[in-house]
């Protein structure tokens, strides 16, 4: 995974939405998330690990917290091989507001991802080892395990987008 993948997002997790009417931003099955809080839940995600990293950037070098087996497995399962398991509940953090303005998640979205992408051009590759994030459920992430997260994470609820539109 590089950089021109997690640039793609924008395209990957709104591409399905262009043109589309509020309607189909806000209409999803009875217990699931609409669109509109699809995206919400991945703005707030990058916008909140990139705004962490930012304010970490100029802080001396970190040494990754140990992680439990349970963090390793997930690491192991989720970012380097890709599978994620279905139902899981978003940490608190990350929650959507109950309807979201479109235009609203989808600048905060494209900032978040801008913000990264910058961040990136900064500090990789110089910091790619010894500055930290955590993450809830995998413990402290670099700025390239980020990035591979949020490709996946975003690709993952992306096809939930198409899935909500297409019925």
């Amino acid at each position: 995974m590089n950089r021109a993948d997690f640039a793609a997002i924008p395209d990957v997790v709104l591409g399905p939405l262009a043109g589309r009417s509020q309607q189909d931003w806000h209409r999803a099955p009875p217990g699931k998330w609409t669109p509109a809080q699809i995206v919400h839940h991945l703005a707030i995600s990058i916008d909140g690990s990139g705004r962490l990293f930012q304010e970490r950037r100029a802080k001396p070098p970190m040494r990754r917290r140990p992680r439990t087996g349970r963090q390793r497995l997930g690491h192991l399962l989720y970012l380097d091989i890709g599978w994620i398991p279905s139902g899981r509940s978003a940490p608190e953090a990350t929650l959507p507001a109950e309807r979201p303005d479109a235009g609203a998640v989808e600048r905060q979205l494209r900032d978040g991802v801008a913000r990264f992408l910058a961040l990136a051009h900064e500090l990789l590759p110089a910091r790619g080892h010894d500055l930290f994030v955590r993450h809830p459920v995998f413990g402290d992430l670099t700025l390239p395990e980020w990035l591979r997260f949020h490709v996946r994470h975003c690709a993952h609820h992306a096809k939930q987008i198409r899935d909500r539109l297409a019925s």
